[in-house]
């Protein structure tokens, strides 16, 4: 499946197109007031384009409708995402990530990404199959720490949720001094008043939502649906439709209310830290 266009071009041309409907204008009448083809306003209404400034300018005129962040959305959608310099190709996800305000994060069987240590996430490249060359894992791993970084910022911190199977902090992902520093860690990150950490303990047996890792993002805009994100063997899922993240919202709720509070998964890591 085809990594899916820019985030910031797609939430782009959704605004275009609300916009659109605004002014309760059809694609044909849009375009050819706009001297484009109908199927340049589609591309651009659906983010597989990028939108011109002059362009954007001249639908605020036609829509009759003036937005003074659609200029510099425009500009912004242009830009190379922030990982590119580190040689990285974005997967369709970091992007969103990027973007997004709340993230809830079911991972049965690994510790989530923006809650590795260092030793954590060089363990799990080192052991993909597809073996990586020193620069490409140091940048890997550079990427994952920008990313962690917006837990700590102090000017509106990323909110995390995450929910977590007990068997992700008994297994051992390189080495048990790895480990030891990785069960640390999530005990100073559960302090931190934007981090939630759940855990479903093995005493818990099977809690229905647990067999697929997915991913939730949220974002500041009152216009901006979730996306669902979901990873398989060779790729991944962007789910905007609301029917589908409705399910995948009280699927996550409904984990979260089977889990162990977040007081009672704090105890859990401290004794498996202890053990």
């Amino acid at each position: 499946m085809p990594t899916p266009p820019p985030f910031r071009r797609r939430r782009l041309g959704r605004k275009l197109a609300r916009m659109r409907a605004g002014a309760r204008m059809t694609l044909d009448e849009a375009a050819r007031a706009l001297y484009r083809t109908k199927s340049t306003l589609h591309r651009l209404e659906r983010g597989e384009t990028i939108l011109d400034v002059h362009l954007a300018k001249s639908m605020m005129d036609l829509y009759d409708q003036y937005d003074p962040d659609l200029v510099d959305q425009a500009l912004r959608a242009r830009e190379p995402g922030w990982w590119t310099t580190f040689g990285i190709e974005n997967q369709g996800y970091i992007d969103v990530e990027t973007e997004a305000c709340t993230v809830r994060d079911l991972s049965p069987l690994i510790i989530p990404g923006l809650l590795q240590t260092t030793g954590y996430m060089r363990a799990m490249f080192e052991a993909h199959r597809l073996k990586r060359t020193k620069r490409w894992l140091e940048n890997d791993i550079r990427v994952r720490q920008i990313r962690q970084e917006r837990l700590t910022g102090r000017d509106d911190p990323l909110r995390l949720h995450a929910i977590i199977e007990e068997a992700a902090l008994r297994k051992v992902v390189g080495g048990r001094e790895v480990m030891h520093e990785q069960l640390a860690h999530l005990l100073d990150m559960a302090e931190r008043p934007n981090v939630t950490i759940q855990l479903v303990s093995a005493e818990q047996g099977v809690v229905d939502g647990m067999a697929t890792a997915f991913t939730l993002l949220g974002f500041p805009g009152p216009d901006e649906p979730e996306v669902l994100y979901i990873e398989y063997l060779t790729g991944a899922l962007h789910i905007e439709e609301e029917r589908e993240l409705r399910e995948a919202r009280l699927t996550f709720d409904f984990v979260a209310s089977q889990a162990l509070s977040p007081e009672g998964s704090v105890a859990l890591i401290e004794r498996v830290l202890a053990e």
